[in-house]
């Protein structure tokens, strides 16, 4: 029988291999799991709607319907969409899940649900895991803009991202999806927003909050690339992925979100625009969103652009020259090239447009066509806030 110093001794070292402080900080890099293949725009804009509880727009509502979800794409030319591998229990089972700064919850495909909504995707099994535990009568409901939606139970287990462990992570498995997650091409999603709005019935922590005080800094930075895959960095700010200094403002965390307020906007050369803008910072979120006034002016810009109710948003000629806009954000201009904002193509020669307008969000939503642009600090701190620099050329 072991003594009680042996035992002492293995319960210090399992401690210090799930909860132990970095000293670095680590890097989680991102994959292509689907080249060849975008969510459509229409399909894009009607899953932001959901996501967020607002009521879509009918000429959103019925793209999405008439939409089959995909379009076809040359990843040279256009985003594939980029994930990360999670690592869930013991032994591990790995999942690609995407990494959203606009939601709380970690939940996954498992076993749980029918074999046959299972298909085309990696499965968590907590039969397989010897550290899985029931958290007993805990459920979890999400749903989405485009109707989609997921609910099941949850189990604790351990969750490594990167060179982060931590033991007894709340894990949402769905034993119920709609068909538009069967066809999605992550096995889940790793919340990084705010506790408040995780939406298991007994409320749980993100792993960001369980793991932030084993970090260096209470940070994580995204560098979102375009055409390639790009990174996370969590505990440190690599400063060789950003050139001159960070700007930084605070953020409103009532809602939930990494918000802030932006204060205006300039179409490629135009004179800057100052207006107050009500925004989240949002990698789940792909499409930039932005008051009326604003695309508005931006598609002015563009030749032949013009607001298609056929697909619930602005397209243009795929050939048409596109303008940057840039975006003021407390004493910084942060600008998006315009080769950015051809999202993908619709059909034939005609492409949507990766700018559309926050109509009935409440809100506008700098998501991955802006993020992409810039090297993003997001700074989980007792007083949050946003840091964004331009990266190197």
């Amino acid at each position: 029988m072991p003594s009680l110093t042996q035992i002492g001794v293995a319960a210090a070292l399992l401690s210090l291999a799930v909860s132990s402080p970095f000293k670095q900080g680590f890097t989680v890099h991102q994959t292509v799991h689907r080249p060849g293949f975008l969510t459509s725009g229409p399909a894009l804009m009607a899953k932001t709607y959901t996501k967020f509880g607002k009521e879509m727009p009918p000429d959103v509502s019925n793209a999405a319907a008439t939409s089959d979800g995909t379009v076809a794409a040359d990843p040279t030319q256009y985003d594939s969409e980029y994930l990360e591998s999670v690592q869930v229990g013991t032994p591990a089972q790995t999942l690609n899940l995407d990494f959203d700064t606009g939601s709380s919850d970690l939940w996954v495909f498992s076993s749980e649900l029918p074999a046959s909504e299972q298909t085309g995707h990696s499965i968590y099994s907590p039969s397989k895991s010897s550290t899985a535990k029931v958290l007993s009568g805990a459920t979890w409901s999400i749903s989405y803009g485009d109707g989609s939606s997921a609910s099941g139970n949850v189990y604790t287990d351990k969750v490594a991202v990167g060179a982060s462990v931590f033991a007894t992570q709340a894990v949402e498995l769905a034993q119920k999806i709609s068909s538009e997650f069967q066809s999605d091409s992550s096995d889940g999603l790793l919340g990084l927003a705010f506790d408040s709005i995780n939406t298991v019935s007994t409320p749980q922590k993100t792993f960001f909050s369980n793991i932030k005080s084993t970090l260096p800094s209470p940070v994580f930075t995204a560098n979102l690339k375009k055409g390639t895959p790009g990174s996370y960095n969590f505990g440190y700010i690599d400063s060789s992925e950003y050139t001159g200094s960070i700007t930084y403002v605070n953020v409103k965390t009532s809602n939930g979100f990494w918000e802030f307020t932006g204060n205006g906007y300039a179409v490629g050369s135009g004179a800057f625009t100052s207006s107050s803008i009500d925004a989240i910072a949002d990698t789940g979120t792909t499409l930039l969103y932005l008051p009326q006034a604003a695309v508005t002016a931006y598609y002015a810009k563009v030749s032949g652009a013009k607001y298609n109710s056929a697909q619930g948003g602005y397209t243009f000629a795929c050939s048409a020259t596109l303008p940057s806009i840039t975006l003021g954000i407390g004493s910084g201009k942060f600008t998006v090239p315009g080769s950015y904002i051809n999202y993908a193509p619709v059909s034939g020669s005609t492409c949507f447009g990766g700018i559309q307008a926050n109509t009935g969000i409440g809100f506008s939503i700098y998501g991955d066509i802006f993020l992409k642009s810039q090297f993003v600090v997001f700074n989980g701190a007792a007083t949050p806030q946003l840091g964004f620099a331009a990266k190197p050329t």
